[in-house]
């Protein structure tokens, strides 16, 4: 839980989203720099979901924790 902390805090500092997932992330997106792609409500669990369609464009969430790990989510689009 401290790594991803430290992350957030890299990320609220103005570290580059996508460099700090491509070099701390396990998901396959993480090639992408933790680009997930399009997606619509309903499509992550409930709380990736929730997290993600509650922040405005350029937000970034707070740690959010899923059945698949924890997660720092930035909205693009």
């Amino acid at each position: 839980m401290q790594e991803i902390n430290d992350l957030k805090a890299a990320v609220d500092g103005g570290a580059d989203f996508g460099e700090l997932a491509r070099e701390n992330s396990d998901c396959p997106s993480s090639r992408d720099g933790g680009d997930l792609g399009w997606f619509g409500p309903g499509m992550m669990v409930p709380e990736f979901d929730d997290a993600a369609f509650a922040l405005g464009v350029g937000d970034s969430s707070g740690v959010v924790e899923t059945a698949f790990g924890y997660h720092l989510i930035q909205r693009t689009g």
